[in-house]
């Protein structure tokens, strides 16, 4: 695309909180970079058009440069119209009380109207990241209703859960996060998740290490630190009464980012694809593996150790995504 012609990008769940950080840092150059302009197509439900509008205010008040446009709508044919890019921020949440079932039944009802409004209006080659939870089977469903887009188009967050680990393991030794190399997120984003730094470094101006060698506690490495970034989430939400927002958009950024520009030779990231059976994963779940991307491709990258210990857990989350695939496809197909 010729630099100076707008890309289109759908936000979903434009009023959120997500989306509130997300936005503007869209706007800014961040995820795109700041040669290319863009016109924003935010959609959300009726009940938040008045705050809505206010968030467009700002957007004229931002007064950026690369912002061409912006449509607000709760007309799923206007915001999918010819987007290059989409996030898909806004999900049903899950409420006290309420099962995993019946939070991926009113899902199957959100992601099938986008995933046929992807289907119909958008570019064929348009970029999908589901970020509104439960994010693998909402990417899956939404794949499902779209057809007509190869499915490695469709993928799920879970670089956010990246940038814990990252951020965890940096803290632990005293260092800045981009001294941590290659942490890979394996499986659901949930609180089965396998954060696994096995394969992951430490790097300095002079020498690389590897984070066990550097952190040198197995113990908290295979205890406490995989149960603090699987539950990280919980953990935001008591301590600030609502879910995470402002590192969600950042991870968003990150995610999209990285597909659109790529990844650096010998470098990885986490994101949720769609599996081929690497590392014995089932075929055709929306599995967060490590990926490397070029010329907006991403690929698996291969022939990463597996312990034993990280076999278990592998599975472990395979298998509540089979569970998750299946009752979604129930609901899909009732």
């Amino acid at each position: 695309m010729a630099e100076g012609e707008p890309i289109r990008v759908v936000v979903t769940g434009a009023a959120g909180q997500i989306a509130y950080s997300l936005i503007s840092m869209i706007a800014n150059g961040d995820v795109f970079g700041t040669k290319q302009p863009v016109i924003l197509h935010l959609l959300d439900i009726p009940p938040a058009m008045g705050v809505l509008e206010g968030v467009c205010m700002e957007i004229d008040d931002l007064a950026l440069p690369l912002v061409k446009g912006y449509v607000k709508t709760t007309d799923p044919e206007v915001a999918f119209k010819d987007v290059d890019a989409a996030f898909l921020v806004g999900a049903m949440p899950r409420r006290e009380g309420m099962e995993r079932k019946d939070l991926l039944s009113a899902n199957v009802k959100i992601f099938k109207v986008q995933g046929e409004a992807l289907n119909k209006y958008a570019k064929k080659d348009v970029k999908v990241l589901v970020v509104g939870n439960p994010a693998n089977t909402n990417a899956l469903i939404c794949s499902f209703y779209a057809p007509s887009i190869p499915k490695e188009n469709f993928t799920a967050m879970t670089r956010l859960d990246q940038n814990r680990a990252q951020s965890a393991i940096a803290k632990r030794l005293g260092l800045c996060v981009s001294n941590v190399k290659n942490v890979t997120i394996w499986g659901n984003h949930s609180s089965t998740q396998f954060p696994d730094v096995f394969n992951a470094s430490v790097t300095s101006s002079d020498s690389s290490k590897s984070v066990y060698d550097s952190i040198n506690d197995s113990q908290w490495l295979e205890g406490d630190f995989i149960k603090t970034i699987q539950t990280r989430g919980a953990a935001v939400i008591q301590a600030r009464k609502m879910s995470s927002a402002m590192s969600a958009a950042k991870a968003a950024v990150d995610h999209m980012r990285d597909w659109w520009s790529g990844t650096a030779s010998g470098s990885w990231v986490s994101m949720g694809v769609i599996s081929d059976g690497s590392y014995g994963v089932p075929k055709d779940l929306i599995y967060s593996l490590p990926v490397s991307i070029s010329n907006k491709q991403w690929k698996i990258v291969q022939g990463l150790k597996i312990t034993d210990f990280a076999k278990n857990k592998l599975d472990l989350t395979a298998k509540e995504l089979l569970e998750e695939k299946e009752e979604a496809m129930a609901v899909c197909n009732a």
